[in-house]
């Protein structure tokens, strides 16, 4: 990450870690905090003594997915890296991991040579979140330097199996943004995706070029990627790409493909967002039409479209709309253990929903605990919450079931207040 890089940042603490299970990648409970704070916090289940058991079997099963990465069978390596990312999605192992680095690096690039669709989706993934486990420093430049030349050539090869080209193309734009240490790299591979998502531009005439779905989902990646690098861009390359881009964008807007055009418009967000951090009173030449696009697309009843897409889309598009004519941003708040976080501009949410996109339901663990991620969103070191305090935060099931009883019912109340009250009229 070019912009206030830190050598010694790194992915968390590495502490007691646990076997993992669906359950336990659940974000509800706070039994996550136990691996950075004190080891007094399990003593409830168990002592110390079982805690230690817990730690070398998780360690060995890792260990077993990193074996099993090399086998003959690509079903299981599938199911190694896949064992891998769930790990590393929903716990802080900076020790174990960077111990072990230069075998997983390896056995990624193997699988991204040699492996085929899911497999090379799965390995591009965990690419992504080996980066975020090292956090931003050499270690992760090391590992980036040797997967990105492959992510390219699959990104570039319009042979490759096309979902693999998908999973590449989010992926190197994240470990871009995490391990890339020369800001002219991040440009150059800004200009990798725009040779994809430019391709989805409407023409002169307003026709849309013909892609299939899976081709329009590659363009939309690359588009996202390519956002979420402008937000480490400098003062004079943003200036190039309002030139340059802004112009262009708002043909994305008549793509087929709603996740495009929904990309499409925070992209658009994001730009005048930057562009009035550099000049308030900054100015573009096509706004009119712009904003009548904008508002056409918040509006859009068109029978064609699934009602599900539309109201997806108005939801983005009134945000934008708002973006663009006022500046403004609906601010939204993230809570996790005892801790708040404000998602209050496009350039935020952007990194957040990015993050969010591999960690999953473990973003609100890694906001927590992760160095590398808190540094980014500047929530400061991890804090320390001792097993009294997280007892005291927990709420039986019981309760919780009480709770959303409650809520249910007011919700219920809430809404029959405005749905039609139908009354069968007799016939005379």
């Amino acid at each position: 990450m070019p912009r206030n890089k830190k050598k010694n940042s790194r992915g968390g603490q590495h502490g007691h870690v646990q076997p993992f299970s669906d359950e336990d990648a659940s974000i509800e409970t706070l039994s996550h905090c136990s691996s950075f704070s004190d080891v007094t916090s399990v003593a409830d289940e168990g002592g110390e003594a079982n805690e230690d058991a817990a730690q070398e079997d998780f360690q060995y099963k890792l260990k077993g997915f990193i074996d099993s990465t090399v086998d003959k069978s690509a079903k299981t390596r599938q199911g190694a890296l896949d064992g891998l990312k769930t790990a590393m999605a929903t716990r802080i192992l900076y020790e174990f991991i960077s111990e072990r680095r230069m075998t997983i690096t390896d056995s990624i690039e193997r699988c991204l040579k040699k492996g085929k669709g899911d497999e090379q989706r799965a390995a591009a993934s965990l690419a992504c979140l080996l980066c975020i486990q090292l956090g931003s420093g050499i270690e992760s430049e090391e590992v980036f330097k040797t997967l990105k030349p492959i992510f390219k050539t699959i990104l570039a090869d319009g042979s490759a199996n096309i979902q693999a080209r998908q999973a590449v193309a989010t992926s190197l734009g994240l470990c871009t943004l995490v391990a890339e240490d020369d800001i002219l790299d991040v440009h150059a591979t800004m200009e990798c995706f725009e040779n994809l998502f430019t391709r989805s531009y409407a023409r002169a005439d307003g026709t849309c070029p013909s892609l299939n779905p899976q081709t329009s989902a590659l363009h939309t990646n690359a588009l996202l990627s390519w956002a979420l690098l402008l937000t480490i861009c400098t003062t004079n390359q943003i200036r190039d790409i309002l030139r340059k881009h802004l112009p262009k964008l708002p043909r994305l807007l008549e793509s087929e493909d709603v996740n495009m055009r929904i990309a499409a418009g925070e992209t658009i967000a994001l730009l005048f967002e930057l562009a009035r951090d550099m000049d308030a009173e900054f100015d573009f030449e096509g706004w009119d039409e712009l904003c009548d696009k904008l508002n056409a697309l918040a509006t859009d009843c068109n029978k064609h479209r699934a009602k599900t897409d539309k109201r997806k889309q108005r939801s983005v598009f009134r945000d934008v709309l708002k973006a663009v004519e006022e500046g403004d941003f609906q601010t939204e708040t993230i809570r996790f253990g005892t801790e708040r976080m404000t998602i209050d501009s496009w350039v935020r949410k952007r990194t957040y929903d990015a993050f969010r996109e591999f960690v999953g339901s473990g973003m609100n663990y890694h906001l927590q605990g992760n160095e590398f991620i808190r540094d980014v969103f500047e929530l400061g070191p991890p804090m320390l919450v001792d097993s009294a305090t997280m007892k005291a935060m927990k709420i039986s099931r019981f309760e919780r079931h009480l709770h959303n009883s409650a809520a249910f019912k007011a919700r219920t109340k809430a809404r029959s207040k405005f749905r039609d009250k139908r009354v069968d009229v007799g016939e005379f």
